[in-house]
């Protein structure tokens, strides 16, 4: 019986391969299969051909070339290091103003991220923006138009001075992409630029600290970077603890609890506590002792 049943077992497993076979013979044929993109064969190494190109190569610890000439939202020449008084960190979003969907949700994700800030963290005070378009045909009109709209949808005063919307010319924004390894290119299908989304936290002194890619950002993951690219010298001691507990997941795009930095500081507290609780009992014998003592002198004396 469990003879028969392995025969069986056999050929229908031969049946079923030899009706596949079948169906992808007779299958390979048609226009459907014909017309499929080879793509599809792609090895680990190579990349889909629409997105080449296109995407982000980190560049953490570069310093930017302060040299490279833009123009602010007012039509006035200013070079890059302008922006930097090595005491604030700066937030660069690499973008382009006239963009109809991806660029204007980075934006908002950002400013909706930086709006749940309490307002010892906003924009001026412990950091500050540039939006850098990548567009070289873009104008500080634009730029103009742009910043009012995101001014009004921050809603706080004293921003405006430290949030720049800013142009440049072609070999400006070739200088300036290069450096922060931004790539795009332009789809003449759509008339549209093919780009990522990133925004690129930077140093006081212009060393590129850590980028934070996408379009929705968190508040707690904006104050880390920022108080990681200063060394932990704008927070506080909360933001400085909260630095020495969490470090960058790349695979999450997010800052996560570091479990050994956290065991460390379990580790410490808990030494804390038993000092704490131990030293008055200490303290307690050893005045115990000291009056045992004098009593015991007093007596031989007597």
């Amino acid at each position: 019986m469990i003879k028969i049943f392995e025969i069986l077992n056999f050929n229908t497993r031969r049946t079923a391969l030899i009706l596949s076979a079948a169906f992808l013979l007779l299958f390979s044929e048609s226009p459907v299969f014909a017309n499929m993109p080879k793509e599809l064969g792609l090895s680990a190494g190579e990349q889909v051909p629409e997105l080449k190109g296109i995407g982000i190569d980190e560049k953490l610890g570069q310093k930017l070339d302060f040299n490279i000439k833009l123009v602010d939202e007012a039509g006035k020449e200013v070079l890059l290091g302008s922006f930097f008084d090595g005491k604030l960190p700066v937030i660069i979003s690499p973008v382009y103003f006239s963009c109809p969907g991806l660029c204007n949700f980075h934006l908002n994700g950002l400013t909706d991220a930086l709006k749940m800030m309490d307002n010892s963290w906003s924009v001026g005070k412990k950091f500050k923006i540039l939006s850098i378009s990548f567009d070289s045909k873009e104008n500080s009109e634009l730029a103009a138009h742009k910043k009012e709209t995101y001014m009004k949808l921050y809603g706080r005063e004293g921003t405006s001075a430290s949030w720049h919307f800013l142009t440049g010319s072609a070999d400006s924004v070739r200088a300036f992409t290069s450096n922060v390894g931004f790539k795009f290119r332009w789809e003449e299908a759509t008339k549209e630029w093919a780009h990522a989304s990133a925004a690129v936290v930077v140093s006081p002194n212009g060393t590129i600290s850590r980028y934070l890619p996408g379009i929705l950002f968190q508040p707690q993951d904006i104050k880390i970077a920022l108080n990681e690219a200063t060394e932990g010298k704008i927070g506080n001691f909360v933001d400085s603890l909260v630095l020495y507990c969490f470090k960058y997941d790349p695979h999450q795009s997010k800052f996560v609890l570091a479990a050994f930095q956290v065991m460390k500081m379990g580790g410490a507290f808990m030494v804390l506590v038993m000092v704490l609780w131990l030293l008055p009992i200490y303290m307690r014998s050893r005045r115990a002792k000291k009056q045992v003592g004098g009593e015991i002198k007093v007596h031989d004396v007597v």
